[in-house]
């Protein structure tokens, strides 16, 4: 089975064409072999780029614990420069069918590939039961949450996925990696959910780490950023438009006055192809 592995800011999925070669079977139990980074290739998940009655193309994404997400803003900027690279579809401007609907993705080109891509990530999503999570408030903008002993300040967002965002003064790995898995799985969030960890610099600048539900920290998180800006804007602690900086690199984000959509700018890599064997 042939595969090909591209990263957008770091965030790494493991992509097959299923234009040319029907899905295989078993895709929760594929995405946990082939994302093992050390049994396997090595990943944050399995993308499938497919065909679609409704746009160009429809993808589907899988965590590596083999959950089926809704989206990834990383993962749909590099299935556009694949689509276009490969010649699925020829077209600078590309309708992809995803969870969270059909997406708008404007690639740019350069010497005939893909470099880079701006997604149109459409309307945030803020009722509570929409997110979906228990804590209050339309959205619930900075209100507490108990982890353990320790009570937090979050503010919640769905971006077609549940994303929780927590800001604060410095960035640890006791924060990421000690209480991140805690508030994936925290009650408050019935399908469970992304945590964004966010150090300002200034209002058009932040640093973030990410916990992703179903993955753990990720080197970036396209729907994670989105977050993000929207729940800066909501505590007044951001501007619309900012550069996001996460381990794997920089995003551009603007939550647009004019229609109320986030869009989402960055790197779109492809990194080499291989064939599975097993």
């Amino acid at each position: 089975m042939r595969f090909t592995k591209m990263q957008g800011a770091g965030n790494d999925y493991i992509y097959l064409d299923c234009f040319r070669t029907p899905p295989p079977r078993d895709l929760p139990g594929l995405s946990r072999a082939m994302s093992n980074r050390h049994f396997g290739v090595g990943s944050d998940g399995l993308i499938l780029i497919c065909p679609s009655e409704k746009a160009d193309a429809r993808m589907r994404m899988f965590n590596a614990d083999g959950s089926e997400a809704e989206m990834c803003g990383n993962g749909l900027r590099c299935v556009g420069k694949y689509i276009y690279d490969h010649a699925l579809v020829r077209k600078p401007s590309l309708q992809i069918e995803t969870g969270r609907g059909i997406l708008k993705v404007d690639l740019d080109i350069k010497d005939g590939n893909v470099h880079q891509a701006t997604i149109d990530m459409g309307e945030p999503i803020l009722e509570a039961r929409r997110i979906p999570t228990t804590l209050s408030g339309n959205p619930p903008t900075d209100v507490p949450l108990s982890v353990g002993d320790s009570p937090y300040r979050v503010t919640c967002v769905s971006m077609g996925n549940p994303h929780c965002v927590l800001f604060t003064d410095e960035i640890t790995d006791s924060l990421v990696l000690g209480i991140g898995p805690k508030i994936e799985m925290n009650q408050a969030f019935p399908n469970r959910t992304n945590v964004e960890f966010v150090r300002m610099s200034n209002p058009n600048d932040v640093t973030v780490r990410v916990w992703e539900r179903g993955t753990g920290e990720t080197m970036a998180c396209g729907t994670g950023a989105c977050a993000v800006a929207v729940a800066g804007v909501i505590t007044g602690r951001t501007k619309r438009q900012i550069v996001a900086h996460l381990p794997g690199g920089d995003l551009r984000l603007n939550w647009s006055e004019a229609d109320n959509h986030v869009y989402l700018t960055g790197p779109a890599v492809e990194v080499f192809s291989g064939e599975w064997l097993d």
